[in-house]
Order: structure tokens, then C-alpha cells, then sequence
């Protein structure tokens, strides 16, 4: 995936509903939206990285009355005390946050659908039918499964669906059947996975209905501007958030439309399975009725399963990130959702895999490789990187063997294909802790005729690290701008990037090496395992 020089890399996670607090479901989302986007600003590529919360709808509204206090209200606390600091405690550094309640969104969600209506693709209508509340979602009939009594549920969140009946605002959704399919046939990269992208091509070949996009029976939601005894769709004003936020309708030579310009339209829009076809549909058929360009691509990931289960709060599977970052920390948070799970499709949680990953790949791999040089350096050359002799052919194979790794890395990372990408990554620290025990530098100290040659071994392990800093640092940034730091590179006027981090001998000799504290410490097994 390339991104041109006059256009930001422009990625977005799905905007989430602040009925309850974040759990690690939320939390996946997040952090592959920020490892990717880490990952193209390290290649100094313009990135825009957005993410958010849904706060009108029924859903909230009702979890606002439950808990006796008004929708606003109830939102801006759970934002501030939850949504926010969760994206201090997993490390993400997203350019914008978008609120469905603030100013900037409703004035052009506000002027986005009178177009619409101006150009006749919104018509009054009568909805009946079922609608699930949990989904916030117009459900087809089917869509629905039958609990034991027969009645039609859900069947994500296994609860019964009310009928509605409504005299409502209708978008002409049906009228874009064949250019969706057309589209999507000429770009089949535009929905990833490939079983994602078989599964809308299925439902758009079965006929589209007109959608609904307008709610009269409650009141919290954005007014329907000719209309105000309804509220917008909880859908229809969340999915435009992705352009609302970077200045969707701004008059031209504004801040706004320049930003639009910048960033328009989204390079990838990351969303759950489950919500896929309201971004892969919906959302692009609102785009082609306005005459924007389409998002480049929606990419569904499968879900977070725990107990066979997809993590849900309503089914008291939810895991707070916080939980495990205490246990682990930030960084190896980071490391297991994308290192364990295979990107795009469902993945199992276990406390015991991850206290087992933790202590095999980071406290004894990367973290014991670190220590083991850190304290050799310390040892043999008075804390100082020593000067390389002549590389011999293990040595070069540890160099060749780095620049192999970068290309894999970098291509199978744009990709999307995570657990490759960190594999190829954890595969080169295994090639090197070999290297390690096959040279036994601890050996050739003895022995003072060897001292050029310990000096290259130390180097080698050295440089080895000094790009793996590099090439870990957008998924566990904390630890790897230590490790950065220590190995030397800080000192060396070296900057991360990506497309020099294969580049051999970058470290200066001389340069201090620092023995810090381990980058991994050891933990004890939590209760719940």
C-alpha cells in the first residue's frame, strides 16, 4: 500500500458506543489502528490516525436512564473517565478524537443530509420491522436467530429484537446496488478480508432495501434539519464521523477543506466483522450519493473470543485493558493482541497464553538477548561499544539475514498481516540469540588474542538490537525507546525509520552502552489463571 506525497495516510478505528467502559475488544482495534500508523510515520510518511465515540441512539439513551442521568451527562463522564484515559494505559497516539456530540460533527452531519434530501435521495417513508438495540441496527428477517421460546433474537447479542413502527426518513440506499457491485468488482481490494469481501458481494447480490435513516419515537440524536421531530439514524451520523472529522462540506480555502483535501478519502477504515456491512453498504453508498470518493479500503477484523465467546460487557466477558497492562505492561499488551492473533480472523484470550508468551518471546527472548550484551559490553570493554574487526561469515549472515527481515516486516506490516510481520521480527532475535550462544563471546574473552574478535561479536549483537528498536518501536514504544537509548543509538545522532533500519553499522564505536533496568521483567501467574 503507497501513499502519495501530497495525500496523509489517513486510517480510522470504529467509533465506540460509551454505553459501558472499554474492554480489550475495544482495545485490539485501537492498537492495530495505532501499530499501523506508528509503523508509516516511522517510514516519515504524513499520517492522520482518528478515532472516537458513538453517543447518540437508543442504546445510550436507555444506559443513561438506567443509571439516572441525562445522555450528555452520562457521555461526558464515561469519556473522560474511561474512552480517554484508555488510550494513555495501551499508548496509542491518535491525531484526533470525534465526539458524535460535539459542534463540529452535527453542523455537517446537519449539512450532509439536506443535500442529500435537496438531491432527492432522502424521501419520507414508514418503517416496520425489527430492530435490535444493542446493534442500533434495522434487522432483516434473515438476519435473526430464535432463542428457546421461539421468539426472533439476535444472534450477536442473543436477545430478543423489538418491532418498530415508524414514520421515518428513508435514504434510496436500493438505487446503488449495481454501482456497489461494480465497484467492488473493479476494486477487490476495497474490502479485506477476502471472506469479508465474499460476504457483501453475497448480500449485495441479494438486493438492497432503502434504509431508514431516521428515528421518531426518542429524541436523543442530531435533529433532522427540515424536521425536528426526528433524530438522525445512530448509523447514519456515526459512519459520516470519518469525514466530518477532517472537514466533510467546509467551504473551499477554509481550515477545513484543506484538511479534507489532505486527507480524503480514508486509506483504511479498520471495523469489526460485525459491523462491516454498514461500512462496506451504507457508508459507501452515502459517499456515491453525495459524489465523494470512496473509501480505499474496510478492513474487518474477526473478534476477541474468551470462553468460545465473542467479549461483549451485556455477557460479562468484557476484560478491562487495564487489568492486564498492570500484570504485563503496556508494551507486551501490545505484543500479544497482534503477535497472538492471527489479523482478520476470531482469536482465543487466555491469561495463560499470554503469561506464557510473555515469558518464551520477550522476558527470555528479546529482553534476556539485551541484558546478556548490555552486561558483556559493561564487562569486556568498560561499558563502551567497541570498535568492529572484519566480518566473518556468520557475522554477515546475521547482516543479510537483518536486510531480509526489514523487507518482510515492512511489506507484511502495510499488509495488515501482523503476526507474519512480528514473526519475521521475533525470527531474527531468535537468529541472534543463536548467534550468541554459537560464538560464546564469553569464551573468546579468554583468550586476549581474540579481543578484535569479541569486539565484533559484541558489535554485531549491538547493531542487531539498535534495529530491532526500530522495527518493534511502533508496537512497544515505551520499551523500545529505552532499549534505543541503551544500545547506544541516542548517542550515535541516529533517528528511527524504517527504510534505514536494515542499514548495517549505524552504531558509532565508543558510544555508551547502558545496563538499565530489564526491558521484560519476569511476573508471577496471576489468581486467575
Amino acid at each position: 500500500m503507497t501513499v502519495s506525497a501530497d495525500k496523509a495516510f489517513y486510517l480510522t478505528t470504529p467509533i465506540y458506543y460509551v454505553n459501558d467502559a472499554p474492554h480489550i475488544g475495544h482495545a485490539y482495534t485501537t492498537v492495530a489502528a495505532d501499530f499501523v500508523t506508528r509503523w508509516h510515520r516511522l517510514a516519515q510518511e504524513d499520517v492522520w490516525f482518528l478515532t472516537g465515540t458513538d453517543e447518540h441512539g437508543q442504546k445510550v439513551l436507555r444506559t443513561a436512564q438506567a443509571n439516572g442521568v441525562a445522555p450528555q451527562q452520562w457521555a461526558d463522564r464515561l469519556v473522560e473517565s474511561a474512552w480517554l484515559p484508555v488510550l494513555d494505559v495501551i499508548d496509542v497516539e491518535n491525531d484526533d478524537f470525534i465526539r458524535t456530540t460535539q459542534e463540529r460533527h452535527i453542523v455537517r452531519v446537519q449539512k450532509f443530509l439536506t443535500q442529500l434530501k435537496d438531491t432527492g435521495h432522502i424521501v419520507e417513508g414508514k418503517y416496520e420491522g425489527p430492530y435490535c438495540v444493542g446493534c442500533e441496527e434495522f434487522k432483516l428477517p434473515a438476519d435473526l436467530a430464535e432463542n428457546e421460546s421461539g421468539e426472533p433474537i439476535c444472534p450477536i447479542h442473543s436477545k430478543p429484537v423489538e418491532q418498530v413502527s415508524e414514520t421515518n426518513w428513508f435514504f434510496s440506499l436500493s438505487k446503488f446496488t449495481e454501482q456497489l457491485i461494480a465497484h467492488y468488482e473493479a476494486n477487490p481490494q476495497a474490502i479485506r478480508p477476502a471472506s469479508a469481501y465474499n460476504e457483501v458481494m453475497s448480500f449485495l447480490k441479494s438486493g438492497l432495501q432503502d434504509l431508514s435513516i431516521s428515528r421518531s419515537t426518542f429524541d436523543w440524536g442530531i435533529p433532522v434539519p427540515w424536521d425536528t421531530s426526528q433524530v438522525v439514524y445512530v448509523w447514519f451520523d456515526a459512519l459520516l464521523n470519518y469525514a466530518t472529522a477532517v472537514g466533510l462540506g467546509d467551504e473551499p480555502g477554509t481550515e477545513g477543506a484543506a484538511k479534507f483535501a489532505k486527507t480524503w478519502p480514508a486509506d483504511v477504515h479498520l471495523v469489526g466483522k460485525d459491523i462491516l456491512r454498514f461500512h462496506a453498504v451504507i457508508w459507501p453508498a452515502m459517499l456515491m450519493a453525495a459524489g465523494l470518493e470512496l473509501p480505499k479500503c474496510v478492513y474487518a477484523h474477526g473478534w476477541l473470543l474468551v470462553g468460545g465467546e465473542k467479549m461483549s460487557k451485556s455477557k460479562l466477558t468484557g476484560i478491562s485493558p487495564q487489568s492486564i497492562v498492570e500484570l504485563i505492561g503496556s508494551d507486551a499488551f501490545r505484543y500479544y493482541f497482534m503477535r497472538a492473533i492471527i489479523f482478520g480472523q476470531d482469536g482465543s484470550f487466555s491469561w495463560e497464553d499470554l503469561v506464557a508468551r510473555y515469558t518464551s518471546e520477550l522476558a527470555n527472548g528479546l529482553g534476556n538477548l539485551a541484558s546478556r550484551v548490555q552486561a558483556m559490553v559493561g564487562k569486556y570493554c568498560e561499558g563502551k561499544l567497541p570498535v568492529p574487526g572484519d566480518l566473518t561469515e556468520a557475522d554477515n549472515l546475521i547482516k543479510d539475514l537483518l536486510t531480509k527481515t526489514v523487507a518482510k516486516a515492512d511489506r507484511d506490516i502495510r499488509d495488515f498481516d501482523f503476526q507474519n510481520g512480528i514473526m519475521a521480527v521475533k525470527e531474527f532475535i531468535d537468529a541472534v540469540n543463536l548467534y550468541v550462544t554459537e560464538q560464546q563471546p564469553w569464551v573468546v574473552a579468554k583468550d586476549e588474542s581474540q579481543t578484535e574478535r569479541l569486539h565484533t561479536i559484541l558489535y554485531v549483537i549491538c547493531d542487531s538490537l539498535r534495529a530491532v528498536s526500530t522495527l518493534y518501536a511502533s508496537l512497544m514504544p515505551k520499551a523500545m525507546n529505552s532499549l534505543w537509548s541503551d544500545i547506544g543509538a541516542v548517542e550515535s545522532g541516529l533517528t528511527q525509520s524504517i527504510t534505514t533500519a536494515g542499514n548495517w553499522g549505524q552504531l558509532k564505536p565508543g558510544v555508551v552502552i547502558t545496563k538499565s533496568e530489564s526491558l521484560f521483567p519476569r511476573i508471577e501467574e496471576p489468581e486467575t489463571i
